[in-house]
C-alpha cells in the first residue's frame, strides 16, 4: 500500500488554509452583525436574494398604492366638503323661494330676497370652484384653473368636453377609483342647471311672478336632491379609497415582515456563532503556530 509523504510545506498549507477558512467565517458573522442583516451580497444566499427582490418589488407596488390612495382621499374629501356646502345653499334658497310666497311679503322684501339668491348664486359659484392641489374637482380633465365663470352674468360650465373618465387613481391590483365629478353631473346640464335656476328664481322675485317662484322652488328641490346623491356617490368612492388603503397598508407590512425574515440577521443566533468563530479561530491559530515551530535544526535530525 502506497504511503503519502506529509512533508512540512504540504503541512504548512493546510494549517494556513484552514486558518484563512476560519478568518473568513468569522468575517462573515461579523458582517452579518454590523450591517444586520444575513445576505449583504447576492452571492450569500442567490434564492433569498432573489425572492427578496420580488418582495421589494411588491412592496414599492404597495406603497404607491398607499400613497395614490391617500391623494384620492385628499380629491374625495374636497368633494364632499363642497357638495354638503352647496346642497346648504340650495336649500337656503328654496327656503327663500318658500318664505316669499306668503302674502305678508311686499315687493321691496322680495327684491332683499332677490339680492340674497344673487349672493348665494356667487356662493354656489365659489364653492363649484374648489380646487385640490390647483385642480378643479368638478372640471374633470380640463386644463382650466376653474370650473365654472360668468359669461354675460350667467354662469357656465367651462370645460368644453364633459363625459371622459375623469381623473383617475389607482389605490390596488385592478382598482381604478375615480377621484372628481364633472360639474354637470352634480349642479345639472347647462340651460338647466341650479344656477339657471336660482337665475330664474331671482328675476322672478323682482318681477312678482308667483308661479316662477314656484316652479324654481321645485326646480331647486330637484337640484338638492341631486347634489345628495352625489355626494351619497362620493361616499361610496371613499368607503372604497379606504377599504383598499387598509388593504395596502397591511399588505405592506406583511411583506416587510417577510423581507425581514429573509434579510434580517437573528442577533441571538449571530452572537453565538460569532463566540464559535472566535474559538475556532483561535484554535487555528495556536494549531498553525505549532505547525510553523519545527526549525532547519528540527529537519536534520
Amino acid at each position: 500500500m502506497p504511503t503519502v509523504r506529509m512533508t512540512q510545506s504540504m503541512m504548512s498549507h493546510q494549517a494556513m488554509g484552514g486558518m484563512q477558512l476560519g478568518l473568513n467565517r468569522l468575517a462573515k458573522v461579523q458582517e452579518q452583525l454590523a450591517t444586520g442583516r444575513i445576505i449583504n451580497r447576492p452571492s450569500d444566499d442567490p434564492t433569498g436574494a432573489t425572492s427578496a427582490m420580488r418582495i421589494r418589488t411588491s412592496v414599492a407596488s404597495q406603497e404607491q398604492f398607499v400613497r395614490n390612495g391617500e391623494d384620492a382621499m385628499g380629491w374625495l374629501n374636497q368633494l364632499d366638503s363642497s357638495l354638503a356646502d352647496s346642497t346648504d345653499l340650495v336649500r337656503r334658497a328654496r327656503e327663500l323661494a318658500i318664505q316669499s310666497t306668503s302674502g305678508a311679503v311686499g315687493q321691496p322684501s322680495r327684491d332683499a330676497l332677490a339680492g340674497e339668491i344673487d349672493q348665494i348664486i356667487d356662493g354656489l359659484m365659489t364653492t363649484a370652484n374648489a380646487t385640490y392641489l390647483d385642480r378643479p374637482v368638478f372640471g374633470g380633465v380640463t386644463p382650466d384653473k376653474i370650473a365654472y365663470h360668468k359669461v354675460a352674468g350667467a354662469v357656465e360650465y367651462a370645460p368644453t368636453a364633459t363625459g371622459s373618465q375623469g381623473v383617475l387613481r389607482t389605490v390596488g391590483d385592478g382598482a381604478t377609483v375615480r377621484v372628481d365629478m364633472e360639474g354637470p353631473d352634480a349642479f345639472g346640464p347647462e340651460g338647466d342647471s341650479v344656477f339657471d335656476h336660482l337665475a330664474a328664481l331671482a328675476a322672478a322675485l323682482r318681477s312678482s311672478d308667483p308661479a316662477g317662484v314656484t316652479a324654481a322652488a321645485d326646480a331647486l328641490e330637484l337640484d338638492g336632491q341631486r347634489l345628495i346623491n352625489s355626494q351619497a356617490e362620493i361616499g361610496a368612492r371613499t368607503n372604497r379609497v379606504e377599504y383598499s388603503l387598509t388593504a395596502a397598508t397591511d399588505a405592506g407590512l406583511r411583506l416587510t415582515s417577510s423581507l425581514s425574515e429573509i434579510e434580517n440577521t437573528d442577533m441571538v443566533k449571530a452572537t453565538v456563532d460569532l463566540q464559535l468563530q472566535t474559538v475556532a479561530y483561535q484554535a487555528a491559530l495556536g494549531a498553525t503556530a505549532k505547525v510553523m515551530q519545527p526549525s532547519l535544526l528540527d529537519f536534520l535530525r
